[in-house]
This record gives structure tokens, C-alpha cells and sequence, in this order.
């Protein structure tokens, strides 16, 4: 993308914004303004820089993709460490000792027991 087509994109934005300020049903909706704020970072970009835009090499947008993954990964963990304590709940849940309100005794295993009903 060139500066003038970031500068037109621009303008593009700003029209829409102020179009849909009469709508009550956008009143609210900040995506009008991110996208015009968005647009105008890019713009400036370019005439300072006077190249072509490209994401990936937009510093900005690279911090956004990288907070998102770290973000992701952190879900992930997360999810991980959840289902981790879960299972081992399970697991103690079915083997723990027998307390009042359980629906079931666990088997005996005790050789005395054995010993008294054969």
C-alpha cells in the first residue's frame, strides 16, 4: 500500500465514521474511531517514511500478533493446567478413602477381610 492509497483508505474511513454518527444504533460502536485512528498511524507512517506499507514490517502490528500468540499460549497453559488438576481430581475422587455422602464404598483390599469372607 502506497501513501496516497493509506491516504484515501483514510478519508474513506473518516466518511464512514461521520455517516454512521447519525445512526443510533452505531452510537456506541468504538470500531468507527479505532479504524480512523488506524488508518491515520498508517498514513503517518507512510509520509515519514515515504515507502510502501506492508504488516510485516509495521512494528506495531508485529506487537499485536505477538501479544496475541503470547496471550493464546497462556490460554493454552492454562487449559492444560485445568485438565491436569481435573484428571488428578478424578483420580483421587475414585481411589481416596471412603467418606460419609460418597455413593460408593471402594472395594477392600485388606488381606483380613479377604480372609473372613471366603
Amino acid at each position: 500500500m502506497t501513501a496516497t492509497e493509506a491516504a484515501a483508505a483514510l478519508e474513506d474511513a473518516r466518511l464512514q465514521q461521520h455517516m454512521d454518527c447519525d445512526r443510533e444504533d452505531l452510537a456506541d460502536d468504538g470500531r468507527g474511531p479505532a479504524e480512523v485512528a488506524e488508518w491515520e498511524r498508517i498514513a503517518q507512517l507512510l509520509a515519514a517514511t515515504g515507502g510502501v506499507y506492508a504488516p510485516e514490517t509495521d512494528a506495531v502490528v508485529q506487537d499485536e500478533l505477538a501479544a496475541d500468540r503470547r496471550a493464546a499460549e497462556a490460554e493454552q497453559q492454562r487449559l492444560q493446567e485445568q485438565q491436569q488438576l481435573a484428571a488428578r481430581a478424578g483420580r483421587l475422587d475414585r481411589t481416596g478413602p471412603w467418606r460419609p455422602g460418597r455413593e460408593t464404598r471402594p472395594p477392600a483390599t485388606s488381606c483380613f477381610t479377604e480372609a473372613t469372607t471366603t
